[in-house]
């Protein structure tokens, strides 16, 4: 760019042409360095604005970006904007007023969409006065805070994992503010700030100490009495009287926030603002924004007049009074008034003759990509891409392939070279693809959409080569096991199973006197009303029913008939332990050729696919071709949720066996299945000598004989098809791959002729089932398993809104996908109610149509539907919740749930994977009844997972959903009946452990048994309510305190108690010594341990000691003070009224025992130390 830039004066439009995409950021990263002010970007939606921001950071890493995408929902819209989007838009206001905003020497480049800009939003004025910094090492008014928190947006919650929320523990608050990464603690003694740190939103663990923190609002709409009485005479003002049935205005008018209200924000201000009386400098227009602009006009306009125009006679719906757009938006004619107060620079990917001194050519055009060269089956890819940078080479022009990720740019250099590219190499920064050599191609991370040329530089992107690629964000990968345990702790009324007593209904905890000292404990009802109390260190004896526990039959304490069904039970699970672990061995002994992949031609056919692979998928893919190469048969499951990348697994395994010499069947359940797999391996396979085929209803006459006679003649290298493969007529010359998709829907004798295939068949078994985490550590070792459980793409970021039943939204929702071509699906809780509905939807949105879909309906005429909508003859699928799992409609983005709080929240998040499966955004609309308050555990289940999909944890969620619910058909029908009589957890605990003595046998080793000792220390054992307040927190953190096993694990529970929730009380100390003298117990033998003033009780297991002469020994030297008494209980007698020096005693006593018991300690102990 010309170093002699000059920007033109304020009221100047100036045309940059010829300015592609890709080096439109290039461009903004330079004319930046020539700003003396804040410079305004706008683009025309948030894709390309996210993109610019990600591209402008590797052209110029010290920039100062900041982005201000537009609301998430539509004009007139019921729903708030996400919590996120508001968060990053305060970010940036309150970034805006600051000095540094302004700094000569680095100037701010604020990114925003054509949608965001038209916005009216709060008073720079009120930003500035909302801001508080929060100092470590000085003082401030916690009252103050919480005022601030409240009044500025901020959700009170017990545990913060999203922008926007706190929560205030005694001493401790957390709070997530805009602008920050993570959330953040505050440590205050007094009003002193004691300490100050940032946590993990999902381990609450620190991440690292800080000294300073700016809170802003969290909201766009601060709620204090001005705003208040401002919004309450605006609002009459404008719409007259009110209703008595508004509940917009009752909330507001009450101080509430109500869900939406950022619809009416401009009744909140005297005088509303602009993203102009933020930025005084240049504006620079993006290509495209000034089309975008002139699209939203018209949006606003025509939702403007739909909601004033709404007259419904559905009596779901409540009161929508809009404000009139110019109130809310910026119009036409005052956009083009600011525009003439600034100095203007519009973008133009084309050329265009130059108007005026200011403006400029760039002769930058977009590069030709490869798409003609990918779809030759006479050319190599790789071949064509050589001798097209070998031509633009010698033509004077320098070359840059730019990668997405580190990964890709290596493996492009690798493909490249082999293909016999000379001078291709990998860079570390753009600045260096400036100074290579001209002669060589450098390659760098650049995430390009589409390459560019310029005068002497070519830049292709890795789309232009590959075709298009999803890139996988990077997400937190860390574990959210811990903050499920704690989300689902049990409610009350819950069925659950007690190891020694079983099944029984949760009543709820209660403090009770043991032993003088409070102790918590829960309270299960069992038949006759009777009641047992259990403390909560012994909650690991307890397991949940599973999902048909209000069915059960409780049991009766005392009675034996428990222990009757759990030996039976047990027994069963045992002999089936046994079999499971016969055919694992006879599998090792069965040979089957090798396979392994052509060196070269599978690096080019893995690089097809239009995706990043994820962690998982490439440890799936890596482990299945490891079981191919190793001369056995595989019988892999590949467990994974739809979208998650199974199917690469499968072509990579069909590749490898195909390019082998031996055949490939992939087995499905439907014809809409095996035509989408079908599409889907003649795409990936084209150019390859590979004759794939399809065999399925669809396929008749003289077509199917022509593919059964291939399969013989093994002519067909890889068939496709549904059952109909499995029937006697079809018959392979070299079976070598058998891929089974979806296992779970075929029958047993469909089942038995697939293990009838041939001995030496591979098998790969593909399930979107998600499996219980307890039954996938059962079948470790017995089964070869591959869990894909990391989402790719942006598999869990679909935008989900919770609101009450409302027309004018539902139709919204649908015409928003059909203009942009897609589908939806409607989702209907009960089959009575779909003839209903369809004839609402009818009436809703008459310009689409809908199709029908239930469990009553005949199966090919089900199938016909699906397939129907899958071709696109439908616009809408109304349907009960069988939406088939595995189907695949990547043009179905918006699906609406018909009252959601009549679904589990598995059911919900099942659902919810039906879209947002591509590039496009994808909605999900869960309405509920109006009339009817949702119950707090609805609520609940609702919330859950809305934060647990935000954190990337949807599918963990789905596999502890299904160790309640149980594991479908995976061990097969005969288990439910034994699952009925233990419960789901027990079951998979008992199969565990089965399975693990079934191969500790095999070893030799004896397997352990399982049991739990009692332990009374008469101390206070509980957390108390002012240490963590929510119940099911508390809940949820016994429940992880009763596992565990070691005393580091205890340790760092102590250190994450005291990181989330302060000091540890006295109460939660003796709770922690409890669990570790548990474990000292059962190293010991030791069932039952009764402490108090004046000593302690020891009850040996099974009044057994391992070393009898041992303990003599040690009885002998304690002078006295300990006793075996004929019952064989030790008495131990010492004066311990005081708790701490109790509690230091009877760890030294079973400290000394444990060693007694495994003949390592030294038995002269000195009785001084107890």
């Amino acid at each position: 760019m010309d170093p002699n830039f000059e920007w033109g004066p304020s009221g100047t439009s100036t045309h940059f042409t010829g300015v592609p995409d890709g080096f439109d950021a290039y461009l903004l990263a330079e004319l930046l360095n020539h700003a003396t002010r804040p410079v305004l970007h706008v683009s025309s939606d948030d894709l390309r604005m996210n993109r610019l921001a990600e591209t402008i950071a590797i052209y110029a890493p010290n920039a100062n970006i900041l982005k201000f995408p537009a609301w998430d929902c539509l004009p007139y819209d019921r729903v708030p904007p996400r919590a996120e989007i508001v968060s990053e838009r305060m970010a940036s206001l309150g970034a805006l007023t600051t000095d540094s905003a302004s700094k000569e020497d680095s100037p701010t480049l604020v990114l925003t969409t054509a949608s965001a800009i038209l916005q009216r939003i709060p008073p720079r004025a009120r930003i500035i006065e909302a801001r508080i910094e929060i100092i470590k090492g000085r003082s401030v008014d916690l009252k103050d805070v919480m005022a601030f928190l409240v009044a500025n947006g901020f959700h009170r919650t017990e545990t913060v994992r999203e922008p926007g929320e706190f929560a205030s523990r005694g001493d401790i608050i957390d709070l997530f503010p805009p602008g920050n990464p993570e959330p953040a603690r505050i440590d205050l003694f007094g009003d002193d700030i004691e300490g100050l740190r940032h946590f993990d939103p999902l381990s609450q663990l620190t991440t690292e100490n800080i000294e300073s923190l700016t809170l802003l609002p969290a909201s766009e709409i601060l709620l204090d009495q001005t705003a208040i009485a401002n919004f309450r005479s605006s609002y009459r003002a404008h719409f007259g009287a009110v209703r008595g049935d508004d509940p917009l205005y009752e909330a507001v008018s009450q101080g509430l926030r109500h869900p939406g209200m950022e619809h009416w924000l401009p009744l909140f201000y005297t005088a509303p603002e602009t993203l102009f009386d933020y930025i005084d400098g240049p504006m620079i227009v993006g290509g495209q924004a000034d089309d975008a602009m002139r699209e939203r006009f018209d949006q606003i306009a025509d939702y403007f007049t739909a909601r004033a125009n709404v007259l419904s006679s559905d009596q779901d719906e409540t009161p929508y009074n809009p404000l009139p757009p110019d109130a809310l938006y910026i119009g036409p004619d005052e956009w083009a008034d600011l525009c003439e107060t600034r100095t203007v620079i519009r973008l133009d990917g084309f050329e265009a003759p130059k108007n005026s001194k200011w403006d400029h050519s760039f002769s930058g055009r977009r590069t030709i990509d490869f798409s003609e060269a990918r779809n030759r089956a006479d050319t190599n890819l790789f071949d064509a891409v050589r001798t097209r940078i070998r031509n633009e080479q010698s033509q004077g022009q320098s070359v840059v392939i730019a990668c997405h990720t580190n990964g890709s740019r290596d493996r492009m250099v690798q493909l490249l070279v082999e293909h016999g590219m000379d001078g291709v190499h990998p860079v570390g920064s753009w600045e260096q693809t400036t100074v290579a050599n001209p002669d060589r191609v450098p390659v760098c991370v650049l995430p390009l959409e589409r390459g560019f040329t310029l005068p002497g530089r070519t830049v292709y992107s890795e789309q232009d080569i590959l075709g298009d690629r999803l890139i996988r964000r990077r997400r937190r990968t860390k574990s959210s096991e811990h903050l499920i345990s704690e989300m689902s702790s049990m409610s009350l009324g819950d069925i659950v199973v007690h190891n020694d007593h079983g099944i029984g209904r949760y009543d709820g905890l209660k403090t009770l006197e043991i032993g003088g000292a409070p102790h918590d404990c829960l309270c299960l009802l069992y038949a006759g009303d009777d009641k047992l109390f259990l403390p909560v260190e012994n909650l690991d004896l307890l397991t949940r029913y599973g999902s048909e526990g209000s069915s059960a039959q409780l049991d009766k304490l005392g009675n034996a008939s428990w222990q009757v069904r759990h030996a039976r039970v047990k027994n069963r699970i045992t002999e089936m332990a046994g079999k499971l672990m016969t055919l694992a061995a006879k599998r090792e002994l069965r040979h089957a050729p090798k396979l392994t992949p052509p060196v070269g031609l599978y690096e080019e056919f893995c690089a097809r696919f239009p995706f990043s692979e994820t962690e998982d998928q490439n440890r799936a893919i890596e482990d299945t071709l490891a079981s191919l190469a190793a001369g056995k048969p595989m019988d892999r499951l590949v467990c994974g949720d739809v979208g998650f990348g199974k199917t690469e697994v499968a072509l990579r395994a069909a590749f490898v066996t195909a390019l082998s010499g031996r055949q490939v069947a992939v087995v499905v359940p439907t014809t809409l299945l095996a035509r989408q797999h079908s599409r889907t391996f003649e795409e990936r396979f084209r150019g390859l000598p590979v004759r794939i085929a399809q065999l399925s209803r669809l396929t008749i006459g003289k077509e199917a004989q022509d593919v059964r006679n291939g399969l013989e003649s093994g002519q067909v290298d890889i068939v496709i098809g549904t059952h109909a493969l499995l029937s006697q007529s079809v018959a392979f010359k070299d079976l070598g791959l058998l891929v089974v998709d979806e296992e779970q829907h075929f029958g047993v004798a469909q089942k038995e002729r697939l293990k009838g295939l041939g001995s030496d068949v591979h098998v790969l078994t593909l399930t979107a089932t998600p499996i219980p985490r307890t039954l996938q550590l059962a079948l470790t070792g017995v089964r070869e398993l591959s869990l894909i459980a990391t989402p790719p793409v942006d598999r869990l970021a679909i935008r989900t809104f919770i609101l009450p039943y409302d027309g004018m939204t539902i139709r919204e929702a649908i015409m928003r996908e059909h203009f942009r071509g897609g589908q939806s699906f409607y989702i209907c809780p009960r089959i009575d109610d779909i003839e209903r509905l369809h004839g609402r939807l009818k009436e809703l949105v008459p310009e689409v149509n809908v199709g029908i879909a239930h469990g009553q309906m005949p199966a090919r005429a089900l199938e016909d539907v699906m397939t129907a909508f899958y071709d696109r003859k439908y616009g809408v699928l109304l349907c009960t919740n069988i939406v088939e799992s595995g189907l695949d409609v990547p043009s179905a983005n918006t699906i609406i749930v018909h009252r959601s709080d009549m679904f589990g929240l598995s059911q919900l998040y099942q659902l919810r994977g039906r879209v947002g499966r591509s590039k496009t955004r994808a909605y999900a609309y869960l309405t509920l009844p109006n009339e009817q308050l949702l119950s707090e555990t609805a609520r609940q289940r609702l919330d859950v997972m809305q934060t647990l999909d935000t954190l990337g944890a949807g599918f963990s969620l789905a596999s502890h959903d299904l160790d309640i619910r149980g594991a479908g058909n995976l061990l097969g029908e005969e288990q439910s009946g034994h699952i009925r009589e233990v419960g789901v957890e027990l079951y998979q605990q008992m199969l565990e452990d089965a399975v693990a003595a079934a191969r500790e046998a095999g070893s030799g080793t004896l397997p352990t048994d399982e049991w739990t000792p009692v332990i009374s220390i008469g101390a206070p054992i509980l957390i108390p309510d002012h240490y963590v307040s929510d119940l099911s927190v508390r809940l949820g953190l016994y429940r992880r305190i009763a596992s565990l096993v070691n005393p580091e694990e205890i340790d760092l529970f102590a250190v994450e108690l005291v990181d989330r929730f302060g000091p540890i009380p006295n109460e939660v100390e003796n709770l922690l010594e409890a669990i570790a003298l548990k474990r000292l117990c059962r190293d010991t033998g030791v069932a039952k341990l009764d402490a108090g003033p004046k000593g302690a009780v020891v009850t040996f297991r099974d009044n057994d000691f391992s070393n009898p002469a041992g303990l003599v020994a040690f009885i002998s030297e304690q002078g006295g003070a300990v006793k075996l008494r004929p019952d064989h209980k030790l008495v131990y007698r010492r004066d311990w009224s005081d708790e701490q020096i109790r509690s230091v005693g009877i760890r030294n006593l079973m400290r000394n025992l444990a060693a007694i018991a495994a003949e390592t300690g030294n038995t002269k102990t000195n009785a001084d130390t107890l």
